[in-house]
C-alpha cells in the first residue's frame, strides 16, 4: 500500500490538469497513489489523463455529474494510503511538499495534519510575490511560527489562516470527524472550512511549516456566478450554524460570523430577486449583531420594485471599492 494518497477532484479543467498532476509526479516523495475523481467532465480531459502511463495514478470518472461533495468523497473513499491530501485541479505541489509534510508526521506521532504556506499563481502558472506576500499577511499566515499550531480553534474558524489544499492529514484523523460528511445539497461547497473547525473541536493537532510548498491559482475561470455565490454563502451559513462554542467570546464571534454572512446572503437574495429570503436573513442579522448601514439599506431596498433593486445594485457596484478578492484577481491579472 502507498503512504500517501493524494486526490485532485476535476470538472472541465482539463487545461489545468496537466499541471496539477504532474506537480505530483515530480515530487522528491515517491511512495504515493494519486486518485483523479473526474465529475463527468464535458472538455477532454479523459483524453489528457491518458497521456500518463503510471501505475500510481488511478482515475475515477463519474458517467453523470454528482456535484463537487460527491466527487471529492469518492477520491477519499477509495484512498488507501495513511496520508491523504486533496487539492483542487487547478492548484499544484511544490516539489518538496510530501517530502517535508510526511517527514513531519513520520516523527511526530502527536501531529495529525501539516499544514504549509502556498504562492499564488496566475493563469500561466506564473508565481506572484507580490500578492503571496500580501494573501500570507490577510490571513496572518506570516504570524504563525513552524511547529505545532497554538489554538487551532481560533485559526480555523476565527483566523482561517489554514488551507486544505496545502495539507497533509492522517487518514485516520479525518475518519475520526467523518471527514466529507453528508451535507444537505444546499452546504455543498463550505466542506473544508467546516473540516478544519471541526477537526479543532475534536481535540486534533496540527503542524504549520511556513515554506511555500504549494501553488494556488487565481484566474478568470474562477468569476464566481451569481448562483455560485448564493450557493456558497448558504453554505457558510449552515455550517455557522452548526457550531457551539463553551468559551463565550468564541461562541459570541460564532454569532457575529453568522449574522455577517447571513447579511452578505441577505443582500445577495434581494439583488437576484427573492426579496423575501432576503429580507427575512437581513432581519435576523440585523437582530443579533444591529447590522450594518448595508443591512439596513438592502432591508428598505427589499420593499421596492424588482427593476428599481437591480438599477440600485447596479449603481453600487459602480462606484464601491473592489474587495479583497477583486482586488487579488485584478493583480494576477495585470
Amino acid at each position: 500500500m502507498p503512504k500517501v494518497s493524494v486526490c485532485i477532484p476535476t470538472y472541465n479543467r482539463a487545461r489545468y490538469l496537466t499541471y496539477a498532476v504532474n506537480s505530483v509526479l515530480a515530487q522528491t516523495y515517491t511512495d504515493f497513489e494519486l486518485i483523479v475523481c473526474d465529475d463527468a467532465s464535458t472538455d477532454n480531459t479523459p483524453e489528457v489523463v491518458a497521456q500518463w502511463d503510471d501505475p500510481r495514478i488511478r482515475y475515477i470518472r463519474h458517467p453523470q455529474n454528482i456535484r463537487r461533495s460527491p466527487n471529492m468523497r469518492s477520491g477519499y473513499e477509495a484512498a488507501t494510503g495513511d496520508y491523504f491530501i486533496k487539492f483542487d485541479d487547478d492548484d499544484a505541489l511544490c516539489r518538496e511538499f510530501l517530502e517535508k509534510t510526511v517527514a513531519v508526521l513520520e516523527t511526530r506521532p502527536d501531529i495529525d495534519f501539516v499544514c504549509t504556506n502556498h504562492w499564488i499563481i496566475d493563469a500561466n502558472s506564473r508565481r506572484d510575490e507580490r500578492t503571496t506576500q500580501e494573501n500570507a499577511a490577510r490571513w496572518g499566515k506570516d504570524k504563525i511560527p513552524e511547529g505545532k499550531i497554538a489554538d487551532l480553534t481560533l485559526q480555523t474558524f476565527h483566523h482561517q489562516s489554514l488551507q486544505i489544499g496545502s495539507t497533509l492529514f492522517r487518514l485516520e484523523a479525518l475518519r475520526a470527524v467523518d471527514f466529507m460528511r453528508t451535507f444537505p445539497p444546499e452546504a455543498d461547497g463550505c466542506e473544508d472550512f467546516d473540516l478544519l473547525v471541526r477537526l479543532a473541536l475534536a481535540g486534533k493537532q496540527g503542524y504549520y511549516i511556513p515554506e511555500y510548498l504549494m501553488e494556488y491559482r487565481i484566474h478568470g475561470g474562477q468569476q464566481t456566478r451569481p448562483e455560485q455565490n448564493l450557493r456558497f454563502l448558504n453554505a457558510k451559513v449552515i455550517c455557522l450554524d452548526s457550531y457551539r462554542f463553551d468559551d463565550a467570546e468564541l461562541e459570541q464571534l460564532r454569532r457575529q460570523k453568522l449574522a455577517g454572512t447571513q447579511e452578505a446572503l441577505g443582500l445577495r437574495y434581494i439583488e437576484t430577486g427573492d426579496a423575501t429570503r432576503g429580507r427575512a436573513l437581513l432581519k435576523q442579522a440585523i437582530a443579533v449583531g444591529g447590522g450594518s448601514k448595508k443591512a439596513r439599506l438592502g432591508l428598505g431596498l427589499s420593499y421596492l420594485p424588482s427593476s428599481v433593486r437591480k438599477l440600485a445594485f447596479q449603481l453600487f457596484r459602480r462606484v464601491r471599492s473592489p474587495d479583497y478578492s477583486e482586488r487579488v484577481r485584478q493583480q494576477t491579472a495585470s
